[in-house]
C-alpha cells in the first residue's frame, strides 16, 4: 500500500505536482470516489479536460459509454476478487509489486478515436492506521504492442496453416529442443499428437541418436540451415523410421533466434528398396561362390544379420524324412552360439518355425514374453535369450524346405517392411539352397561312385590280369595240340578244333579290350614274385613248345608281351594310306560275305597319333560295319578335310541302332542285338556283334588321344521294332523289292575327326 506522509512532515514538493507532471497517465480518487487528480498525460490519452472532471464522480467517462465502477472505485469499496472478476473477467490479476493493488489489460473503443488497448494498475492509498483514504490508478497505452501481437498471432495462424498444409511431417522446437508445434502430417506418420509431446524434449529422437541430434543442433545454431541429412526417428509405437530432414533456425522478434523448424520426409521405403536391390544384386552375384550347402547358408545368415541389423540370423532347414529342423547356417555376434546352433536339432512341432513351415505364413513376434511357453527350452539349448524374431518360409516350387529367421533386432521393432525384405531374400536364395542341397547329395553320391569305381577298376584290372595267364596257356596248349593232331591220320578233329580256337580268340580279344579300357586308370605294381608264380604254367608250356630255343629269352619275351606296360608313342600317319592297308588286311576275314566296300578318299592332312590306337579304332569300326550289314549290302569308307583336320566316315547299310540306345552306345557292354544273336558266330559274320567293349575302348582312345568320335543312325523302316529281325541277306527280305530299297531304308555312320598334325603336336 502507498502510505501518506505524517501530518507533521512537510514536503517541499507538492504531491499534486508530482502526479500532474508524471508522464504516466494517472488519476486519483478520494474516499468518496471523487476525482482529485487527473494529470496532463491522461488528458492527452482520453481527450477529456481535468477541469471538467475534478471533483466529480465521472471517472467512468474516460473509459466507458455509461456509468460503471473503474478499478480504483472497486479498491475504495474494498471489493473482493469475485466482484472484480464480475466486471473484468479474467483480464485482471493481483499486482506482483504492490500489496492490495490489481492490474489488468483491456480494450477501450471510445478512447483515441479508434480505440486503445490499455494496461492499468489501481492501488489503494492508506493512512498510518491502514485505512484507505484514496486510490490511484495509472494507465499505459499498449495498443502498438497489442497490434504487434495481433499481427504476430495472425502471422502464426497463417504460418501454422501453411505448416499444416505441408504434406511432410514438420516439428517446431525451441532452442533447447522442447516441442512447440507439430503438424497433422507428423501425427499421421509418427502417431504423436501435439498435446502429447508439446513442451517435451523431442521424445521422437531415439536414445541411441541423442548424441547425433545434439551435434546437429549445435551445427544448426552455427550454420542456420542444414540441408537434407538422413537419420532415424521413433514413432509412438516404437517403430523406427528413416527420414531425410531439412532444418533451419527461425526468429520471431528483431531477428533473434527463437527455435528450430524441421521438415521431414519418410524415406524408409526408399532406403529399404535401395537396400533390397543392393542386397539382391550382392547375393545373386555371390551365390555361385558358395557351391557347398553350409558355406551358402552361412553367407545367407550373415546377409540377413547385416541387412536387418539383428543380433542373430538362422537358416532353418527341414529334414523331411526325420521331420526335424536343423540349423546348418547361422550368424551371431558370438561365434560360440553359431557353433552350438549347428549341433542342435528339434522336432518340427517343437519350434515356431515348424508352424511357419506348416502354414506357409511368415511370422513376426516383437515380444516373446507374451508367448513364454514357446521359447524357454529352445533358449536353454541355444544358451541365448530371444526377445523378438521374424520368420519367413523358404519355398521351392510347391514345397517349403525351411525358414529364414532374424533374431533380436537391435533397434526398434520388426515391421512388415522387414518381413517383405526377408521374404524377397527367401525367394532369391531358395532355389540356390535347394540346388546346393542336391549338389551336396550328388557330391556325396559321386564320392561313393568314385569309391565304387575304384574298387571296380581294381577288380576288373585284377580279373583281366588273371585272365592273361590261363588264356596264354590255353593258346599255347592249342598250338601244341594242333601240331600233334596234324601228325595223326584223318581230319575229323578239325571242325571242333576250329570252333575252340575261334572262341579262345574271342576271349583273348575281350581281355585285350578290357586291358585297353583300363589302361591309365589302374595302379601298376611291379610284383615280380607274383608274376613268376602266375607264369609257372606258361613256362612249362613254352618249354614244350619252344624246344631247341633259348627258353629264358622266350619266357622273358612272352612275360613282357603279356604283363609288361604297353608303350606306344604317337607318330605321323597318313589316314588314307593306313585305312587302305587295313581294308586290304581285313578283307580276307570277311571274304565269305557278299559285301561291297566302297572307298571314297579325298586328300586329308596327316595326323599325329599312336599307330596302335588308330589301327584298333579303324579295324573295330570296319568290323562293326561288316557285322551289321546284310549280305548283298554295302559299306562306305571315306575321308575328307574338315575344320583344318581330317574327317573319316565308315557307313553301313544295316538295320540301324534304336534311338534310345544311340546315347549309350559308347558306354560299354551295350549290345544292339541280344547276346544269343552273336554268341556262336565268327567275327565279321552278320549280327556276330561285339562284346560291348569295343566302342567303349574307342571312346576312351578318343579322349586319351584328342580326337572326336561320334555316330548317327537310322533304324530300318521295314523292321522298326527291336524284336524285328533282318534275314541277313537282301534277297531274303520280304520288304525289299531290290537292293536299292535296302540301301535307302536305314543304316549307321560312325565318324572320326582328327586335328591337323601341327595342332596335335
Amino acid at each position: 500500500m502507498v502510505r501518506s506522509p505524517p501530518q507533521q512532515e512537510r514536503c517541499e514538493i507538492d504531491p499534486a505536482q508530482i502526479v500532474a507532471g508524471s508522464p504516466i497517465p494517472t488519476f486519483v480518487l478520494d474516499a468518496d470516489h471523487r476525482i482529485i487528480h487527473y494529470n496532463h498525460a491522461l488528458e492527452r490519452l482520453t481527450g477529456l479536460r481535468s477541469a471538467d472532471l475534478i471533483g466529480t464522480r465521472e471517472q467512468w467517462r474516460a473509459f466507458y459509454p455509461s456509468p460503471r465502477p473503474v478499478m480504483a472505485d472497486l479498491l475504495l469499496d474494498r471489493a473482493g476478487e469475485a466482484e472484480i472478476r464480475a466486471l473484468y473477467g479474467d483480464k485482471f490479476r493481483p499486482s506482483a509489486v504492490i500489496e492490495g493493488a490489481y492490474e489488468a489489460e483491456d480494450y477501450f473503443p471510445a478512447i483515441g478515436g479508434g480505440g486503445r488497448w490499455l494496461f492499468f494498475t489501481a492501488a489503494p492509498i492508506t493512512d498510518g492506521r491502514g485505512g484507505i483514504v484514496a486510490a490511484i490508478e495509472t494507465l499505459q497505452d499498449i495498443s502498438l504492442r497489442k497490434r504487434a501481437e495481433t499481427l504476430m498471432a495472425d502471422s502464426r495462424r497463417r504460418y501454422r496453416a501453411f505448416i499444416d498444409f505441408i504434406p511432410y511431417p514438420v516439428a517446431v522446437s525451441d532452442l533447447e529442443g522442447r516441442v512447440a508445434y507439430v503438424n497433422p502430417a507428423f501425427t499421421q506418420m509418427f502417431g504423436w499428437t501435439l498435446g502429447e509431446i508439446q513442451g517435451q524434449k523431442n521424445p521422437y529422437i531415439p536414445e541411441t541418436l541423442e548424441g547425433e541430434s545434439a551435434e546437429n543442433l549445435r551445427r544448426l545454431k552455427t550454420e542456420k540451415v542444414l540441408q537434407r541429412y538422413v537419420t532415424r526417428r521413433a514413432a509412438r509405437d516404437g517403430d523406427l523410421k528413416t527420414v531425410a530432414i531439412t532444418a533451419s533456425i527461425y526468429a520471431e522478434f528483431q531477428g533473434d533466434p527463437s527455435g528450430t523448424l524441421e521438415i521431414m520426409r519418410d524415406i524408409t521405403l526408399e532406403i529399404a528398396e535401395e537396400r533390397r536391390k543392393e542386397m539382391i544384386l550382392r547375393v545373386s552375384r555371390s551365390l555361385p561362390e558358395y557351391p557347398d550347402l553350409e558355406g551358402l547358408l552361412d553367407f545367407i545368415s550373415r546377409e540377413i544379420k547385416q541387412m536387418l541389423d539383428t543380433e542373430g540370423a538362422l537358416v532353418i532347414l527341414l529334414d523331411e524324412e526325420k521331420q526335424e529342423l536343423y540349423f546348418l547356417g547361422a550368424a551371431y555376434d558370438d561365434a560360440e552360439r553359431e557353433r552350438r546352433a549347428k549341433e542342435i536339432r528339434f522336432r518340427v512341432d517343437e519350434l515356431t518355425a515348424g508352424r511357419v513351415i506348416r502354414t506357409g505364413e511368415p511370422l513376426i513376434v516383437n515380444d516373446t514374453t507374451r508367448n513364454a511357453m514357446d521359447y524357454p527350452e529352445r533358449d536353454r539349448r541355444f544358451g541365448y535369450h530371444t526377445k523378438n524374431f521374424l520368420l519367413v518360409p523358404l519355398r521351392s516350387g510347391e514345397r517349403i524346405i525351411g525358414v529364414l529367421g532374424a533374431l533380436n533386432i537391435k533397434s526398434g521393432r520388426f515391421t512388415p517392411a522387414h518381413m517383405e525384405l526377408l521374404a524377397m531374400l527367401a525367394g532369391t536364395v531358395a532355389l540356390s539352397i535347394e540346388n546346393a542341397r542336391f549338389s551336396d547329395e550328388i557330391r556325396k553320391a559321386y564320392q561313393e561312385v568314385i569309391s565304387l569305381n575304384r574298387a571296380r577298376d581294381k577288380a576288373v584290372t585284377h580279373l583281366s590280369h588273371e585272365l592273361k595267364t590261363p588264356l596264354s596257356v590255353m593258346a599255347g596248349s592249342l598250338a601244341i595240340l594242333e601240331r600233334k593232331l596234324s601228325a595223326m591220320p584223318g581230319e575229323g578233329w578239325r571242325p571242333t578244333f576250329t570252333r575252340v580256337a575261334r572262341n579262345l580268340d574271342r576271349m583273348i580279344r575281350i581281355q585285350e579290350e578290357v586291358e585297353d579300357i583300363m589302361q591309365g586308370s589302374r595302379e601298376h605294381a611291379a610284383v615280380v614274385s607274383v608274376i613268376l608264380e602266375q607264369s609257372l604254367d606258361l613256362i612249362e608250356t613254352l618249354l614244350e613248345k619252344e624246344a631247341g630255343e633259348r627258353v629264358a629269352s622266350a619266357v622273358r619275351a612272352r612275360i613282357e608281351a603279356f604283363y609288361g606296360p604297353r608303350r606306344s608313342g604317337s607318330e605321323v600317319l597318313s589316314p588314307v594310306r593306313v585305312i587302305n592297308e587295313r581294308i586290304d588286311i581285313l578283307a580276307p576275314f570277311f571274304a565269305h560275305r557278299a559285301i561291297e566296300v566302297v572307298r571314297d578318299f579325298a586328300p586329308v592332312p596327316e595326323i599325329f597319333i599312336p599307330p596302335e590306337v588308330f589301327i584298333k579304332t579303324i579295324d573295330g569300326l570296319i568290323r562293326n560295319a561288316v557285322e551289321n550289314t546284310p549280305d548283298e549290302g554295302r559299306i562306305e569308307i571315306g575321308t575328307r578335310p574338315e575344320g583344318g583336320g581330317a574327317r573319316i566316315e565308315i557307313r553301313d547299310s544295316g538295320v540301324g541302332v534304336p534311338a534310345w540306345l544311340q546315347e549309350r552306345i559308347f558306354e560299354g557292354f551295350v549290345h544292339t542285338q541280344s547276346s544269343q544273336a552273336y554268341a556262336s558266330r565268327r567275327p565279321f559274320d552278320f549280327n556276330a556283334g561285339g562284346k560291348g567293349a569295343d566302342l567303349l575302348r574307342m571312346k576312351i582312345f578318343s579322349e586319351r588321344c584328342g580326337f572326336t568320335l561320334g555316330m548317327h543312325s537310322e533304324r530300318c523302316r521295314f523292321i522298326p521294332r527291336e524284336e524285328d529281325v533282318c534275314p541277313g541277306r537282301i534277297g531274303g527280305c520280304a520288304f525289299c523289292a531290290d537292293r536299292a530299297d535296302c540301301l535307302a531304308s536305314g543304316g549307321t555312320v560312325f565318324f572320326l575327326w582328327f586335328p591337323a598334325i601341327g595342332d596335335r603336336r
